[in-house]
């Protein structure tokens, strides 16, 4: 160790332990991260673009980083002037490995992921991202050998691996020759998970929103919508999924004459593993980059070229996790058609203006979500419950049958009164009508005092029929509404009505004034 090094090493040790010497420190160091440095000492040999990830490589990579920097966090070489830079180096080269061997892992397995075409070339561009992290492992082992020479580490008599790491595999694969397994109700399995594969594109928005960031805004993005956070936590859910698949389709009778669940399963899993990237590449950033959250120990002296970083996390991981959701939405609302089991449901028409805008909106949103054929049936006329100018229509027969109602109401109190009126007293009539039928809690008064029309009085006929047509004018005004026990009955998939029916449950999103009403967990994808 030189002279400058001597007491450069600043006293470091586990807490309540007391202070480890430098001397002792550095030689620790020296003995304990000799095998990592032999392996960097062999890549910095190397054209940084010619540094294959192969798998042995990456597990040495993986175990010896992993083991010095839990020895370097025991030590508290993080919070040390002197040896902060060499732990982060140590981070960085352990947390481009698993990128690596994650780049490494979707390359190999891509022909078996059977994947629904994207616009893009997904091949292509993952054989250039490995590429690319491969030269990158190949510049921070080159840094960590310098810093490590700088912080009085050992490294002039570092031996040459005789491995080259290279991986030399036979072609083929074993034969599938085990019968199919034998679970429970596999169909009903099959149904949850492109249901939970379509609830979680629902809630995926920081894909799409990410996918679409031009490169000069890929740093405001943090920390919102894009964190380490976010993504690791939309990570374990997908990784969920593809956990769900395995314990209870894979090699199933089901799988093997379904040929679009194989295909589910790629989508899944290379959307699982896109996340890993796109989680470790946020975390890279949020920890050692980014001007509000980084550690200066890199950013002020990078290594790697955030750029290029960013284009990774955006452009590649999160781009084409954005495409491959699309495509295995598809796939999934075909599997439920498939798989579906049809009913009928019977709920009430929304209380406030029947379905207008919100309510017809979110029942065609749900319809839309599974991706199957559901009606409604009122009074024998059937309506698309996906589309909400069909669902808007059908007001047009819920006001009608109103407005008979009304009249029978309106006749009922009128029982004793005939003939004409003057206009004074047909409006004193309909006020006292209106303020009667509100009392019975039979229709509901949003605007007071009412803004009675012109024609009052005026309109050809009976106290009935001016009385009648008054209110109905009042109704179409959006000054009241009429209340009945209108009810509907939606034909179709059982899952896309257990979802109709939580949501007439809660007014269908709103109350009898048109105000919002929180909607249920379950049906949390239509908050996006």
């Amino acid at each position: 160790m030189n002279a400058n090094t001597q007491g450069a090493c600043a006293a470091i040790g586990p807490v309540g332990v007391g202070l480890i010497g430098d001397r002792e420190f550095c030689d620790l160091v020296s003995t304990r991260s000799r095998p990592l440095l032999e392996i960097a000492s062999s890549l910095a040999a190397r054209h940084a673009h010619d540094v294959p990830l192969t798998r042995p490589l990456i597990g040495r990579l993986l175990l010896e980083s992993g083991q010095m920097e839990a020895l370097l966090d025991e030590y508290g070489a993080r919070q040390n002037q002197h040896w902060s830079r060499f732990r982060a180096l140590m981070a960085a080269l352990k947390n481009f490995a698993r990128i690596g061997e994650v780049l490494a892992y979707i390359h190999r397995r891509l022909p078996a992921y059977r994947l629904l075409p994207v616009e893009a070339d997904f091949a292509a561009a993952t054989r250039e991202r490995l590429q690319q992290v491969g030269g990158v492992v190949a510049d921070v082992a080159t840094d960590l050998l310098e810093e490590a020479q700088r912080v009085g580490v050992q490294v002039t008599d570092l031996a040459r691996l005789p491995e080259d790491f290279s991986e030399r595999l036979p072609p083929g694969r074993l034969a599938h020759n085990r019968g199919d397994r034998i679970t429970g109700d596999t169909a009903t399995t099959v149904t949850h998970l492109a249901t939970e594969f379509l609830n979680l594109a629902a809630e995926s928005d920081l894909l799409r929103v990410s996918a679409r960031v031009p490169p000069e805004e890929y740093a405001a993005c943090f920390p919102d919508p894009v964190s380490e956070e976010r993504l690791r936590q939309l990570t374990f859910r997908f990784h969920n999924l593809q956990s769900l698949y395995d314990t209870h389709v894979a090699g199933t009778s089901i799988e093997t004459s379904d040929t679009n669940l194989p295909i589910l399963r790629g989508h899944a899993s290379v959307i699982y593993h896109l996340l890993e990237i796109a989680t470790d590449l946020a975390h890279y950033y949020e920890r050692h980059v980014s001007p509000r959250t980084g550690d200066a120990a890199l950013r002020e002296r990078p290594v790697v070229d955030t750029e290029a970083t960013m284009a990774t996390l955006f452009a590649y991981s999160m781009a084409f996790s954005s495409a491959h959701l699309t495509g295995g939405q598809r796939l999934c609302q075909g599997i439920l058609r498939r798989y579906a089991e049809s009913g009928r449901l019977e709920v009430p028409v929304p209380s406030y203006r029947g379905f207008h805008v919100r309510p017809s909106n979110l029942v065609a949103r749900i319809v839309t979500h599974y991706g199957s054929a559901v009606q409604m049936d009122l009074d024998g006329k059937l309506f698309d419950a996906g589309s909400p100018l069909d669902l808007f229509r059908a007001n047009e027969t819920i006001n009608a049958r109103k407005r008979r109602w009304l009249a029978a109401e309106i006749a009922r109190v009128l029982a004793d009164r005939t003939g004409a009126l003057e206009p004074e007293a047909v409006a004193a009539a309909v006020l006292t009508i209106v303020h009667r039928l509100a009392g019975e809690g039979k229709i509901v008064l949003y605007h007071q005092p009412l803004q009675l029309s012109e024609e009052i009085g005026r309109r050809q006929g009976s106290v009935l029929e001016n009385s009648v047509a008054e209110i109905a004018q009042l109704q179409a005004t959006g000054q009241l509404d009429i209340r009945t026990d209108l009810t509907v009955t939606f034909i179709g998939d059982k899952r896309v009505l257990a979802d109709v029916d939580a949501l007439a449950r809660q007014g269908y999103g709103e109350d009898a004034f048109g105000n919002n009403v929180e909607l249920p967990k379950a049906l949390s994808y239509l908050r996006r």
